[in-house]
């Protein structure tokens, strides 16, 4: 059985990483985020790779949240996702009342 993105986020298992810039999360960020742009990444790998697993990637609208997930499974960093944009995230988490 596999478990998808939405349900990882909602049960708060693993970690949420946002790679945008330092003002883009200051601007707003997911509840419990933990902020490594993706400038970074290369040099905290090993960081990264001691989160709780799942980690979620994330980003504007998902394509430097790609990059840092390709990445970083090539570095042999397992369980990492490309979760996307923020605001496709947020509905996830908060998914509007229509």
């Amino acid at each position: 059985m596999r478990i998808s993105i939405a349900e990882i986020i909602r049960s708060r298992a693993g970690c949420l990483v946002d790679v945008r810039s330092q003002g883009e999360f200051q601007s707003g960020h997911l509840p419990g985020a933990i902020h490594i742009p993706l400038d970074e990444v290369p040099a905290k790998v090993k960081e990264i790779a001691a989160l709780p697993r799942p980690i979620i990637l994330y980003c504007h609208s998902g394509h430097r949240s790609g990059m840092a997930a390709d990445y970083l499974q090539q570095h042999g960093v397992e369980q990492v996702f490309n979760g996307g944009g923020i605001f496709q995230l947020m509905q996830l988490v908060h998914p509007s009342s229509e």
